[in-house]
């Protein structure tokens, strides 16, 4: 894994055990969208996430983590986190910045933000829930991993999440 070729999910894990973090996946049909998810997870126990890359007219960056069934007002969530009219950011953008496709939209994405261009927006509700689940930078599997240890990762990537609730 360098700068410049994304992590594989084989990386992502390898970076877990070195930060001894437990964690654990299943493989599934890949899922696009929350309802897809939904459908396809049967009992997988703890809090289902949904994540949304956002950018705002100057070109910086938000990836806001939270539950999900939270419902967010996107003009209200950007004057909170100073980001003005935020918008969602493109499949283009999404793979310059993250390393990732549409669809796989995941904190574990923050591995591969090197130059921290990216502000982690978590929300304070859903680190009550654990495990957490995310995809593991891959639509066809799902990553459980404890909520405090989703915060030390994302520290660990060089980056500070700010936690709010909405």
């Amino acid at each position: 894994m360098s700068a410049s070729t994304p992590a594989a999910p084989e990386d992502l894990f390898t970076r877990l055990d070195e930060l001894g973090i437990a964690h654990s996946t299943i493989r599934h049909e890949p899922v696009f969208t929350v309802g897809e998810n939904r459908a396809l997870r049967g009992s997988i126990p703890g809090g289902h996430c949904k994540n949304l890359f956002l950018k705002n007219r100057k070109n910086a960056y938000w990836l806001v983590v939270c539950l999900e069934d939270a419902r967010i007002d996107l003009k209200d969530l950007g004057g909170r986190i100073g980001a003005g009219r935020p918008s969602f950011g493109s499949a283009e953008r999404l793979m310059d910045v993250l390393g990732i496709l549409p669809g796989t939209v995941t904190p574990f994405a923050l591995i591969n933000d090197h130059a921290q261009r990216v502000q982690p927006v978590l929300q304070a509700r859903m680190l009550e829930f654990s495990p957490l689940n995310y995809h593991p930078l891959r639509n066809d599997r799902t990553t459980a991993i404890a909520p405090e240890d989703l915060v030390r990762f994302i520290e660990h990537c060089g980056h500070k999440p700010v936690i709010l609730d909405f």
